[in-house]
């Protein structure tokens, strides 16, 4: 997903709808915050597919000019589905605030209470607003269960509780009326259900590249055979790109059983100036003596380079930018571009992984300072706390992150 906008799940008396929200951001020195939808409607749909239909094709509702939009179309539905922790059981809060006032109870209640917040704020929804401004409990969520011990606790809970027994209807009405299901593309829709099913059958664990039927084999005839992108994606083997403060340099990564693999060896990558240089290089001294010849169609593209018919064309979402990150870092979590980020972690921790370099697994983990940042950045979440400055430390470390990644380039 583009990580600055996040698929999520409303349950509402219609069922369980997915859509869009996009969390704060800051562009032109003002702070937004932006839900899929329009002037007067926030657009849901009770299918990922039919969702993601409607991003593919629509092209007028308020997240287009978000920032990060123009990746949204090209994402999968597996991508369009919204995490566990994604979901807000809406219509369930009268239930849940009926039971013990624990963790568990306050710490869900807080994040669909939060999620609510924040529809109210950016649709204008008045009287969510003035439900959930009439009990202070709802501003204490986020505290835990502290607030709710004692006498005092006991009362602050027990208004709580009383005020979605008697007002939380209004709540549900408020969204209910609210939320809009437009229509789709009946050829997108069908595209995406099909992908969905294609998605969710499992694949030979031993495969890298898919069984050879009927079906597939009719889809690969339709296929230009000269096209790039075509070929690459046949083979399973895609060229990226990685700029870092030395210049932009170009490679070849798979996957095989979820492990990447990359155009080296020993925890080194071969890595190009140009496109042209690295197919030369192919064709010439790099048919073998590394680790992608392990991948069952390598010879495949030994074969085209050999004759001078392998084109390498990177796809933007192969592109990574590790410049600029670890200065933004350390100014905040507002100046860091999420998916500038998100695509550097995952270059990183695919290296490390490759190299059996277990430091930055270490570094990013969660638990971790840096890695919590980087959690809260491509991952947002209005019930989490946000890291605290100074951001020094956090800054260096992944510097160095970087600087460890870089030192494995070997630069032909």
């Amino acid at each position: 997903m583009a990580s600055d906008i996040v698929p999520i799940q409303l349950s509402l008396t219609e069922g369980d709808l997915v859509t869009l929200w996009a969390p704060r951001w800051r562009e032109d020195g003002e702070e937004w915050e932006a839900f899929l939808g329009d002037d007067d409607a926030l657009f849901a749909f009770p299918e990922v597919a039919q969702l993601a239909a409607f991003v593919r094709t629509a092209r007028e509702h308020d997240l287009v000019d978000h920032p990060a939009w123009s990746v949204v179309p090209d994402l999968s539905v597996a991508e369009l589905t919204p995490e566990e922790t994604q979901t807000y059981d809406v219509i369930g809060v009268p239930e849940l605030a009926a039971e013990e006032a624990d963790q568990w109870t306050i710490g869900e209640l807080h994040e669909i209470v939060g999620m609510v917040r924040s529809i109210a704020d950016v649709c204008e929804l008045d009287v969510v607003t003035e439900v959930l401004d009439s009990a202070p409990g709802f501003g204490l969520l986020h505290q835990g269960t502290l607030p709710f011990v004692g006498r005092e606790g006991g009362r602050l809970w027990a208004q709580l509780v009383g005020v979605i027994a008697e007002r939380w209807d209004d709540v549900i009405d408020a969204l209910d009326d609210l939320v809009d299901t437009p229509d789709v593309d009946a050829a997108a829709l069908a595209a995406a259900r099909k992908e969905e099913v294609a998605e969710a059958a499992p694949a030979p664990a031993d495969a890298l590249l898919p069984a050879d039927d009927t079906d597939e084999q009719d889809e690969q005839d339709d296929v230009d055979p000269d096209a790039p992108a075509g070929f690459w994606d046949e083979v399973g083997i895609h060229p990226i790109r990685i700029t870092t403060r030395d210049g932009e340099f170009v490679t070849l990564r798979c996957f095989i059983d979820d492990a990447p693999l990359f155009l080296g060896s020993g925890g080194t990558i071969e890595v190009f100036g140009s496109e042209r240089a690295l197919t030369r290089w192919v064709a010439e001294d790099g048919a073998d003596g590394h680790d992608l010849t392990t991948a069952s169609t390598w010879s495949e593209v030994v074969d085209r380079a050999g004759v001078g018919e392998l084109e390498v064309e990177v796809d933007p979402l192969d592109t990574y930018v590790l410049t600029g990150l670890a200065d933004d870092i350390g100014e905040g979590v507002l100046a860091v571009d999420a998916s500038q980020l998100e695509r550097a972690v995952e270059l990183i921790r695919d290296v490390a992984e490759w190299a059996g370099d277990d430091e930055p697994a270490e570094a990013l983990a969660e638990n971790q300072p840096l890695g919590w940042l980087v959690s809260f950045v491509v991952r947002p979440n209005p019930t989490r706390l946000a890291p605290s400055a100074p951001f020094d430390r956090e800054s260096e470390r992944f510097r160095a992150l970087v600087d460890d990644l870089s030192a494995r380039l070997h630069v032909h």
